[in-house]
């Protein structure tokens, strides 16, 4: 026979999965939109927010304890998608390496001229990205925004003020400079 602390403790794991789920359900698409955005990349974006999801549900109550669950969430598909694109660029140095060992290199690469928002987007440096792509593509408040990324709402101000510059030069001018 149970006792009543077995009851509570199972009738809370309960309702905390159910919570789950309803969170789930109500946040997962605009996370794995968020993850695209961020990243580029719509396969991983799915991914992403699976396992930003996952990874809320093993810290559970503490989530559902914060004063904004939806602005924790950003913020782990944040740093999930940081994470990403860092392992991504580490990736393409070290092929660029092994490939432009046995290459001469071509003066004034002849680079397309018109670049569509989406790479230029992808061209920002990540603090401005997820600024731009969190007020404008999720038209979230600067506070919203800076609850999701940590970071001050005067900051969330300077880099989206900064990225929307940064991309408005970058569409104007229809090139983007390469990468380094």
């Amino acid at each position: 026979m149970g006792t009543v602390a077995d009851d509570t403790a199972a009738s809370t794991s309960a309702s905390a999965s159910v919570e789950f789920h309803d969170f789930f359900e109500r946040h997962y698409a605009e996370l794995a939109r968020l993850a695209h955005r961020l990243t580029g990349e719509s396969d991983t974006a799915d991914d992403l927010a699976a396992d930003a999801l996952l990874a809320l549900w093993h810290r559970w109550d503490r989530v559902r304890a914060a004063d904004h669950p939806v602005a924790y969430a950003r913020g782990v598909v944040a740093n999930m998608a940081r994470s990403r694109i860092r392992s991504v660029v580490r990736e393409r140095r070290r092929i660029t390496l092994c490939w432009s060992q046995g290459e001469d290199r071509t003066e004034n690469p002849d680079v397309p001229g018109m670049v569509d928002a989406q790479e230029a987007l992808r061209e920002l440096p990540f603090r401005k990205r997820a600024c731009v792509v969190l007020r404008h593509a999720f038209d979230l408040s600067e506070k919203d925004t800076a609850l999701a990324l940590g970071v001050s709402v005067g900051t969330v101000k300077s880099q989206t003020s900064k990225g929307m510059a940064e991309l408005q030069r970058r569409l104007d001018s229809g090139r983007t400079p390469p990468r380094r």
